[in-house]
């Protein structure tokens, strides 16, 4: 959902650069996990706000500077039960990730290792050994994304 990018001010408020499609819905969820390296905490929180491109938030046991920097780098983590459940053909990121892509042509063009957001359209990151291919998450390219089947089928060739 995000990462914690550093303190805010000296009363143990965190920076949190937020992986949602809207930063502010992040506020929506009353406790957030925290962790890094597998190891993970749950935090409550009290109270957030929109500042610039990030947000701040106050989390219960967070109560000065040194303990909101202790959480720099930390990723936020919401259970899944929570989200709402995705409209049709929309997906959470999360569960594309592992996904094979396969072509037109049935030429398998690798394995989504993750994705990321541009101003236009979301891409994925799609890797087969050494080879990374960036792929426009549209639907000219997307053709079906079959969860069930874990592939995702699209009009892109291997040599793009």
């Amino acid at each position: 959902m995000g990462y914690v990018s550093g303190p805010f001010g000296v009363h143990g408020w965190v920076n949190v650069v937020a992986d949602t499609e809207y930063a502010d819905s992040l506020f929506d969820y009353k406790t957030w996990w925290l962790g890094r390296e597998g190891q993970w905490r749950a935090y409550s929180l009290i109270e957030g706000g929109v500042h610039t491109k990030k947000l701040a938030a106050q989390l219960e046991g967070v109560a000065d500077r040194d303990q909101a920097f202790a959480l720099k780098g930390c990723e936020i983590a919401v259970p899944r039960s929570e989200l709402p459940p995705p409209a049709e053909d929309e997906y959470y990121w999360v569960d594309l990730v592992g996904l094979d892509v396969v072509n037109t042509l049935g030429e398998k063009l690798g394995v989504v290792e993750r994705l990321f957001a541009t101003g236009a359209n979301d891409v994925l990151v799609v890797k087969d050994g050494k080879t990374e291919r960036l792929l426009p998450f549209v639907g000219a390219v997307i053709l079906k994304v079959d969860l069930a089947a874990r592939v995702i089928s699209v009009d892109w060739g291997l040599d793009y």
